[in-house]
């Protein structure tokens, strides 16, 4: 937005600054949705493998910490990859990485 101003005869144009607007979240704000979102992994894919781990003869907690952390290397996995190509995290490359774990979702 530009507005002019006369000083002495003279027209000036003086140029108003222009005001950031956010795209998107802020990295923090992903920063946090990641991390609740890796506990919600965590648990789902642990408690998942409770009654397939005793059948085995593997004892449940250490069938429900194996698998809730193979399901958070995974995803972390591929928001690493997703970071690689650009640099950036955007919410669909989240969403994406987490989705990929989500079986119901077709």
């Amino acid at each position: 937005m530009c507005k002019y101003a006369i000083v002495n005869t003279e027209v000036k144009v003086v140029m108003a600054k222009k005001k950031k607007v956010r795209q998107g979240m802020s990295t923090w704000a992903k920063i946090k949705q990641i991390f609740w979102r890796m506990i919600a992994t965590f648990a789902a894919n642990g408690l998942a493998t409770i009654g397939a781990g005793t059948l085995v003869g593997i004892d449940i907690i250490d069938a429900v910490v194996l698998a809730g952390t193979l399901g958070v290397v995974k995803v972390s996995e591929d928001l690493a990859r997703a970071f690689l190509d650009d640099g950036k995290l955007t919410i669909e490359e989240i969403n994406e990485a987490f989705g990929k774990l989500d079986r119901t979702k077709k």
